[in-house]
């Protein structure tokens, strides 16, 4: 029987593939064929990179919004709600939207299986097909090359940093993870990079497709003033922006790729877009007295970029609640913040790929060290032992961030 709800849909979706993740885009591209998903009467920006995808999405789409264009967003994994994928001009579709876009996916699919990611990036691209945007934000799931984002032809190919994660997927060294996230490159188009220390593959690849490849501290750069940075890309100038609190790394490859679009916008459209810009879970405070902060860093260059954040804060006893998945680079990431936590407390996650606090607990000092069954018992905890003046930064997974987000919205 057809499902009538979202929910349903979703534990559709869920058991369609016996696998979570296939690569290859054969299948899904077949689909996309069918339902004619593949272009668009619209500028495609598709957005890959280790770490900042979902941040330099939520820029670009604040400035663009900011200077009166329609923009659609499919980005990656929600944290509390399915319908968070899909933002048209910042705003969430209906449920039913996404019940029916998932309904015309499963009558053109025939006999194809596709699994959960492949058919809700499909539900996706009709959702922005039929909204008739100015332009597309596509965040790349896994990798570039083989992932599912990849069969829609794109204006413009964003990588914006390049680290070691989902090794058994994209290899186990930053030139072999290079070679995947430069997959999403085309021919005679631009290609941005933003990774301060770009790798040879990726280099390579673009250049073999004669890719108009634009590299970060090269083809542009950013400056850090005082209460201000600058941006400068080829005859382009930007002054005195202003500090966000997302990472201006990814700000500066959004305004690469503003630069290459072709689109009018205004440096006061820029400014105010950048100031506007949000992003769940990345940097985000939900209180203070004491303050907790949320971020989903769940890697060692994110976690790396969350310690140097903290270390900006003037000087107070800092509690870190980290729940993690097993198979992440645990030791390197909680390595981030030595010396920095007054004391951890540590969670169970639920599922298959979750780790115990017992696991973490390997990689923290003991006398300093918690363990927990849950997020939310650690959470109380370190909220109850806090000190007005305190911090509370819950990291380590979108899990264990959408845990707290939905304790707070449901008050």
């Amino acid at each position: 029987m057809k499902p009538t709800n979202l929910s349903d849909w979703l534990s559709h979706l869920e058991q369609l593939h016996p696998s979570e993740i296939e690569l290859g885009l054969t299948r899904v591209r077949h689909v996309a064929e069918q339902l004619a998903l593949i272009n668009f009467d619209a500028k495609v920006i598709l957005v890959g990179g280790t770490n900042g995808k979902g941040t330099t999405c939520a820029l670009l789409e604040s400035m663009l919004m900011t200077a009166g264009y329609k923009i659609g967003v499919y980005c990656s994994p929600h944290l509390i709600r399915y319908t968070e994928r899909v933002r048209i001009n910042g705003q969430e579709l209906s449920e039913q939207s996404h019940c029916d876009a998932f309904s015309a996916i499963e009558e053109g699919r025939g006999d194809t299986a596709l699994t959960y990611f492949e058919f809700g990036t499909l539900g996706a691209l009709y959702l922005l097909k039929q909204a008739q945007c100015d332009v597309i934000l596509l965040e790349v799931g896994l990798g570039g090359r083989l992932d599912a984002t990849n069969i829609v032809e794109p204006d413009v190919s964003v990588v914006t940093t390049i680290d070691i994660d989902h090794v058994e997927w994209l290899g186990d060294n930053r030139e072999d993870v290079s070679f995947e996230k430069a997959g999403i490159f085309r021919s005679s188009k631009p290609a941005i990079c933003g990774d301060f220390d770009t790798p040879a593959r990726l280099i390579e690849h673009a250049n073999s497709l004669d890719a108009h490849l634009m590299l970060a501290n090269q083809a542009f750069a950013m400056e850090i003033g005082e209460g201000v940075w600058h941006w400068q890309g080829g005859d382009k100038a930007l002054r005195d922006l202003p500090i966000i609190p997302l990472p201006l790394q990814n700000a500066s490859t959004a305004l690469a790729t503003l630069s290459v679009l072709g689109l009018d916008i205004t440096p006061e459209q820029i400014k105010q877009g950048l100031s506007q810009a949000r992003l769940a879970g990345r940097m985000q405070c939900i209180q203070t007295e004491p303050m907790v902060i949320l971020d989903v860093a769940h890697n060692p260059h994110s976690a790396g970029y969350l310690a140097q954040q903290l270390k900006l804060m003037p000087k107070q006893p800092i509690r870190a609640v980290v729940g993690m998945l097993k198979d992440k680079d645990i030791k390197a990431t909680l390595a981030q913040f030595d010396g920095l936590i007054s004391h951890w407390y540590l969670a169970d996650l639920q599922g298959p790929r979750a780790a115990k606090a017992e696991l973490l607990a390997q990689y923290t000092p003991a006398d300093t060290s918690q363990l927990f069954k849950n997020v939310e018992l650690a959470y109380q905890q370190a909220v109850a032992d806090s000190e007005a003046e305190s911090v509370v930064i819950v990291f380590g997974s979108f899990y264990t961030v959408a845990e707290i987000i939905d304790r707070q919205q449901k008050g």
